[in-house]
Parts: structure tokens; C-alpha cells; sequence
């Protein structure tokens, strides 16, 4: 079992290798040649609330793995933001995990970034152990059974509405 620093160590390298610039990035999702069932977890969030991932058994979730010192995580928050402005009302759930930072770090950064759809704290890094990711940002799509379909590397203009029809297709396997 990796330790926190080494998960830590594993995706700070390479997300100051992926500095994506979100002009130039594909605005796809990668989708998984075999669905895997998506990592259990319960993940509180910064009111200390827990939110397992069963809980959203039924819809599709946008599983978001990011952290402040990130740059390309930076980058892509306000497109997140405008998404969820576009889907928070059509049965999608999006959830940006912060990896391995403290809340006080986290609160600080809100101050410059707001994030305003669900903030879970991973703070020991074990749930970001558990999926299938090489640096951060990753994105995941979760289909309503609760399988992993698509995969984002690097940033992604969010509010595209390519992105989001791939997403909103989902919704369709119920």
C-alpha cells in the first residue's frame, strides 16, 4: 500500500509536467475500453459532512481530482464552475476532490477560486491511491451503475458542450 507521501509524490511530478494550456487541450473525454466499477469511497466535505459515492447511485458523476498548487487545476476550476452552472439541474453530479492538503490551505485558496459544486477532502490521499491516475488534474465519469466510462487527463475546458454531451448521454443507460 503506498504511503500519503508517495501518492502525494507520484501526482506533484507530473502536474507540473502536464501544464496544459486549456486553449490548446483536446476537449474530450478518454473513453475506458472496459468500464471498471468505480473506487468506493466516503469522502467528507468542508462542513465535515460525509458523501459516499454510493449515495449518487443513479446518476452520472464527474469525479474531479485537483489540489491548490496545481496550476492546471487552477486553470480549470472556472469552467467546472460554469458547467455545473449548466447541469445542476438536469440529475448530474460533480465533485472536485482536493488530494492531500490540510482545510486551511484549501479555505485560503477559495478565497481566489471558488468552487462552487461539491468540495470533498481526500487529506491523506488514500481515495486518490485507490484510482487509476498518474498526475492531477484527473477526471473521471461515472455512469448511473457506478462504472468508471470516460477518463480526463490534464484540463479541460468544462463548460464545453461537447464534454457535457457526453456526459448527459449517461443519463440514458438508467
Amino acid at each position: 500500500m503506498k504511503t500519503g507521501l508517495s501518492i502525494f509524490l507520484d501526482l506533484f511530478l507530473p502536474c507540473y509536467l502536464l501544464t496544459v494550456n486549456l486553449a490548446h487541450a483536446e476537449q474530450s473525454l478518454t473513453q475506458l475500453k472496459k468500464p471498471m466499477l468505480a473506487p468506493a469511497f466516503k469522502l467528507n466535505d468542508l462542513d465535515g459532512i460525509p458523501h459516499p459515492l454510493s449515495e449518487y447511485r443513479g446518476k452520472p458523476v464527474i469525479v474531479n481530482f485537483w489540489a491548490t498548487w496545481c496550476p492546471p487545476c487552477r486553470e480549470e476550476l472556472p469552467s467546472m464552475n460554469r458547467a455545473w452552472d449548466i447541469i445542476k439541474n438536469e440529475g448530474i453530479i460533480m465533485l472536485a476532490i482536493n488530494v492531500a492538503e490540510d482545510e486551511d490551505t484549501i479555505f485560503k485558496f477559495l478565497g481566489d477560486y471558488p468552487i462552487n459544486f461539491t468540495l470533498l477532502l481526500d487529506q491523506n490521499a488514500e481515495t486518490a491511491g485507490q484510482w487509476p491516475m498518474k498526475g492531477l488534474p484527473t477526471t473521471y465519469v461515472v455512469n448511473p451503475h457506478g462504472y468508471i466510462v470516460y477518463r480526463a487527463v490534464g484540463g479541460r475546458d468544462w463548460d464545453d458542450k461537447k464534454l457535457l454531451d457526453m456526459v448527459r448521454n449517461l443519463k440514458k443507460q438508467h
